[in-house]
């Protein structure tokens, strides 16, 4: 008896050493690699600024809201859930300047989390007459061959137009405000039409109509 308590204990404590030693190396690992992650997002963020403001000379960040403060009254434009926007989220916003300093307009980003594989994540850059620059993808989990091709399909779609909101139609987009649905997934379509709608008419209310990114 007293041998079979022994070699538990013995097994215990090798179980506990090895999950010691495994969390050490993991927060080692982390420690290493946290920098090069960082710098890496910190490139891509730039290089999506970029693709949706390519006349800006800088971009200054003015906001950043996550889910918590996005339950506040103040941080989300009145109407929010009334316009069906509770699905998508504003994260950081930044202002896009000239090489004089002057605003071109804004960078928005959105976390739209309607997608069918998870949330989809995009910057869209915003002029200040309300034109929509483009959308750029920065990370999305949808079924490849189907709503991964949102890149391909939807992306190129929303490049300088001026409209007040988007819908999709499934074939011929006749209109300035419609979208080409992809082929056998309306989700990720929706999910992201309504992101970009989302970011269009927190722009209206918050940033173009005197609200904290023209103080």
């Amino acid at each position: 008896m007293n041998n079979q308590k022994s070699s538990m204990v013995k097994d215990a404590m090798i179980l506990f050493a090895i999950t010691l030693i495994a969390g050490l190396v993991l927060g080692a690992v982390y420690q290493v690699t946290k920098e090069p992650i960082a710098v890496q997002k910190e490139r891509a963020k730039q290089e999506a600024c970029m693709e949706v403001f390519q006349d800006a000379a800088s971009f200054e960040a003015i906001a950043v809201l996550d889910g918590e403060k996005q339950q506040e009254s103040t941080a989300l434009p009145e109407g929010w859930a009334e316009q069906g926007f509770e699905g998508a989220e504003i994260g950081e916003i930044m202002k896009a300047k000239d090489d004089g300093g002057n605003l071109l307009g804004f960078v928005i980003t959105v976390t739209s989390h309607e997608g069918y594989g998870g949330d989809i994540e995009f910057m869209m850059g915003v002029r200040n007459d309300g034109t929509l620059n483009g959308i750029s993808i920065l990370s999305i989990s949808e079924t490849a061959g189907l709503g991964m091709r949102a890149e391909e399909v939807l992306k190129p779609q929303f490049v300088n137009k001026n409209a007040e909101s988007f819908t999709y139609v499934k074939s011929g987009a006749m209109q300035e405000n419609q979208i080409d649905a992809i082929s056998g997934a309306t989700i990720t379509t929706n999910a992201v039409t309504n992101g970009v709608n989302a970011g269009l008419y927190y722009f209206r209310e918050m940033l173009r109509e005197g609200g904290d990114g023209n103080e």
